[in-house]
């Protein structure tokens, strides 16, 4: 990763009050100006605990999370997040809901005009503009998935954290939203974090994948994915990284 290191964790542990074990020890990462990073793992391994620290949602009880080298304390507006579940709120537009946030205290001030062009650019940018008089209610889960992106968008983030977005998707969808991912990515050169336990979607849009394991749980493997976007013609190529994934995975459960 030869990139400008935009987030950067170092020697992360994480604990709660009353475990016996920790979540999280000693993971290290680097994050890189326009790089996607797939954070893979089986489930309750400890991947959202990991991005919630990522994010500055939840400071570690060891080592430091960096944004442009700056110690992050709290979620920062360059930072956006997104969860499986959109979270909509039921009584505003699709409009209304990508506009959400953008007027919160620790977002930068905008104008009027400001707002409205962000929003359009947004909702452009997600292939919705014919519905953006529609309520939650009225939209498809793809579409709802799309909105929440959206609303990630309209504050230009330099970050975009995932948390297994496409995860309740059909197959069909969940494909065009990774592919809406990557086009994202590619034309706002946000770099992207994106946590899922589905090794194929990992395969298809990352430039590394980190692989969690153990308990407490630490980087287990790495591997730099080196092929061109968009990529199921790499059949061959992928199966095989596949391969070693689920043996480190396998070799990993049966020394817990």
């Amino acid at each position: 990763m030869t990139a400008k290191p935009v987030l950067e964790a170092s020697n992360i542990g994480l604990r709660y009050p009353g475990e016996s074990h920790g979540v999280l020890q000693s993971f290290d990462f680097v994050l890189g100006a326009g790089e996607t990073i797939s954070i893979l793992g089986s489930s309750g391994v400890g991947k959202s605990s990991l991005l919630r620290v990522l994010a500055g949602l939840q400071q570690p009880t060891d080592g430091i999370v960096r944004m442009n080298g700056v110690p992050l304390h709290g979620m920062n507006p360059r930072v956006s997040i997104a969860f499986q579940d959109p979270s909509l709120l039921p009584w505003l537009s699709l409009e209304r809901n990508v506009a959400f946030g953008l007027s919160f205290k620790r977002q930068p001030h905008l104008s009027r005009e400001e707002s409205r062009a962000r929003v359009d650019a947004a909702i452009n940018a997600v292939g919705l503009s014919h519905a953006r008089r529609l309520f939650p209610d009225q939209l498809s889960g793809g579409m709802a998935q799309r909105t929440a992106l959206a609303r990630c968008l309209a504050r230009k983030p330099e970050i975009l954290l995932l948390d297994e977005p496409f995860g309740a998707l059909d197959e069909v969808t969940r494909s065009e939203m990774q592919h809406l991912l990557l086009k994202i990515v590619h034309d706002s050169r946000t770099a992207a974090v994106l946590i899922t336990h589905d090794i194929d979607e990992a395969l298809l849009v990352s430039d590394r994948l980190l692989l969690l394991g153990g308990a407490p749980a630490h980087q287990i493997g790495e591997w730099t994915i080196d092929l061109a976007k968009p990529r199921e013609d790499y059949v061959a190529e992928l199966g095989a990284i596949r391969v070693e994934i689920l043996t480190t995975l396998r070799n990993a459960a049966r020394r817990n």
